[in-house]
C-alpha cells in the first residue's frame, strides 16, 4: 500500500492570492483606459499610489500586496522557475 501525502504550501497559496490581486488591478486599470502594465511598473518601482486607479476598490488591493515579494514571484515566473 503506498500513500502518497499530498505537500501543503503556504508560498504557493500566497503566491496565488498576489496573482488574484494582480489581476484585479490589471483589469480595473483596463476597464479606465490605462495602460496597465505601465501604471503597474511605474507603481512598484515608486510605491506611489496614484499610479494606480481607484477604480473597483484597485488602489487598497495593490497596497496590500509586498513589493518584494511580487518582484520575487514575477522575476520567479517571467524565468520560469517553479520551486525555490
Amino acid at each position: 500500500m503506498t500513500d502518497k501525502t499530498i505537500q501543503f504550501s503556504i508560498k504557493d497559496e500566497h503566491e496565488e492570492e498576489m496573482k488574484k490581486t494582480l489581476q484585479c488591478v490589471y483589469d480595473a486599470l483596463k476597464e479606465k483606459g490605462y495602460n496597465p502594465v505601465s501604471q503597474i511598473v511605474g507603481y512598484i518601482l515608486s510605491e506611489d499610489p496614484t499610479y494606480i486607479t481607484t477604480h473597483n476598490n484597485a488602489r487598497n488591493l495593490v497596497r496590500k500586496l509586498d513589493r518584494d515579494e511580487l518582484l520575487q514571484a514575477l522575476l520567479k515566473n517571467y524565468l520560469g522557475i517553479t520551486k525555490q
